[in-house]
């Protein structure tokens, strides 16, 4: 024990080697004010002392939790870069009259973060197919493909008919354990990064027959995403399915609740053949809000489908008969947690990635603050002892964060004036629909808050490209701190499963490391001693 106090002792010498401006008359160990517009506190160094010591304060206090998650809720923003969180955090500080950058985002207080690399096996750069295989599926795949591994190439059904290339998702580990599964998305619920719980499948457009036809194969070998939703041997046993898409499971003569003929050619009803399928068991499918609110929580299935497509993004939804990613995400935990053994709950915020791709720069920030609002709904609603929450990115986007403008200023707005003598903004794009076609616009007299506005690109493409540099990954609750450091994506659901002891994991827990926990914590213990000594 002393030798371990001494080595302490020592090592915060070493990181402060001058005195710290005297803690004479403050008690830090408090909480204390420390966000807001106030520019004169910031001007003394008292300010920035009670907020860093407040900061160490509250890391020494920082346990690490060994429980057995009864309970996992996995959070996806779909290509929500760290720009974009950054650009988020000042947005919302912004729409709350401060000046934003002192702001956290409600997942961004978590106790562990670390980095996640995003590349696929045959592409530097992923997209969201290849991506959810990795953190959903814990394989690498090639790009474009779902749930199966790098030996079926893209468009290959036969290789994705291979039981061999087929990889099983983390979903379907927790219910071989007896556990609820569900998931909530802001996308059509056959679409990329949903699709990895439950399908296999060789390119991620193959959503509906139509698709797969579209593209040359015979729908009759390629199985479609949404019939594997109803029919497969994950889909069929998800407990809660909420989010868009209707039109991809009703056939092309037939019009949905928004009056939208549906996409499929095989004249196949699959939400009829949901519900009879699940004729035996007590089920409910809706498919407005109103519908949602008023489930039963002892529903033992449920299947919520709000849009014909993609739901609308939030700043163009109906809020009366819509429901929000919070609304969603809050109905999916209740009534997943009717089940004693605990649940497994993916929810994405989905249309980041799509709003960014259209370089609606508003609309992504304002996506991103909706994942924020979920999380902070779920994390109120949680068992923090015994449930384990993850928030993650699936890969980046080419947004970028420029200029030298002063603090406070319109993270929407002007940065400061290039060489050319025109403005540009503090937010823009490498690629995208809005890129330099000879000379740069002026763009003194737009809109810049116009939810619609196309922010500047510097090259021309039709859509924004994904950014391949790694983006965050943040936890709480059990087994949190695994988290932490520079991680492969395809580690991700080993360490979900690791925290359940589900599948493989079952009893890994006790051939694990146990004492560099018990070192750690002791450790932990004498620093917050010297802390307040």
């Amino acid at each position: 024990m002393q030798i371990f106090f001494v080595i302490t002792l020592i090592t915060f010498s070493s990181v402060f080697p001058k005195p710290l401006p005297s803690t004479k008359n403050h008690n830090y160990i408090q909480k204390e004010k420390v966000q807001g517009n106030d520019n004169l506190n910031e001007l003394n160094a008292d300010f920035w002392e009670i907020n860093a010591k407040s900061t160490l304060t509250e890391r020494l206090r920082r346990s690490i939790n060994t429980n057995t998650a009864k309970n996992v809720i996995l959070f996806l923003g779909d290509g929500m870069s760290i720009s974009s969180l950054t650009a988020a955090r000042i947005y919302l500080g912004q729409q709350n009259k401060k000046n934003g950058e002192e702001t956290f985002l409600s997942f961004e207080k978590f106790p562990f973060s670390g980095l996640i690399k995003t590349y696929c096996v045959n592409a530097q750069v992923a997209d969201s197919g290849c991506a959810a295989t990795a953190y959903l599926c814990g394989v690498k795949a090639n790009k474009a493909t779902v749930g199966v591994t790098a030996a079926t190439k893209l468009s290959d059904c036969e290789a994705m008919n291979n039981e061999t290339n087929q990889v099983s998702s983390v979903a379907q580990l927790f219910q071989l354990a007896g556990k609820r599964t569900g998931f909530v998305t802001t996308t059509r619920v056959t679409h990329s990064s949903p699709a990895g719980l439950y399908a296999h499948i060789a390119d991620k457009d193959w959503e509906t027959d139509a698709k797969v036809t579209a593209s040359g194969k015979d729908s009759k070998q390629c199985i479609d995403i949404a019939q594997q939703l109803i029919h497969g041997n994950i889909g069929r046993k998800l407990n809660v399915i909420f989010g868009g898409g209707r039109t991809s499971f009703l056939p092309n003569t037939v019009r949905d609740e928004d009056n939208n003929l549906g996409w499929r050619n095989d004249s196949r009803n699959l939400i009829n053949e949901w519900k009879q399928l699940k004729r035996e068991t007590k089920h409910k499918y809706v498919y407005n809000l109103e519908g949602m609110k008023n489930l039963s929580l002892d529903e033992a299935y449920v299947l919520g489908i709000f849009d014909s497509d993609h739901m609308e993004f939030n700043l163009d939804r109906d809020t009366k008969s819509k429901p929000s990613l919070s609304e969603m995400t809050v109905k999916a935990i209740e009534i997943l947690s009717q089940e004693e053994k605990g649940f497994f709950l993916f929810v994405e915020s989905g249309r980041i990635d799509h709003a960014h791709h259209e370089a609606l720069t508003r609309i992504a920030l304002d996506e991103t603050i909706q994942l924020h609002k979920a999380i902070e709904a779920a994390v109120n609603i949680s068992d923090s002892d015994y449930t384990l929450i993850v928030v993650a990115s699936d890969h980046s986007h080419a947004m970028t964060f420029n200029g030298y403008q002063k603090r406070g200023n319109n993270i929407l707005g002007i940065a400061g004036i290039g060489e050319d003598n025109l403005p540009y903004t503090t937010l823009s794009y490498a690629v995208g629909p809005s890129g330099i076609n000879g000379s740069r616009p002026d763009i003194t007299n737009d809109n810049l808050e116009d939810p619609h506005y196309k922010f500047p690109s510097y090259v021309m493409r039709h859509r924004s490209t994904h950014g391949g540099e790694d983006v965050a990954i943040f936890a709480k609750g059990p087994w949190a701190h695994l988290f932490s450091g520079v991680t492969e994506q395809h580690v991700v659901p080993y360490l979900l499963g690791f925290a359940s002891r589900v599948g493989n994991f079952t009893d890994y827990v006790q051939k694990s490391g146990s004492q560099n926990i018990l070192t750690f914590s002791l450790l932990s213990m004498l620093s917050l001693t010297i802390a307040l000594f």
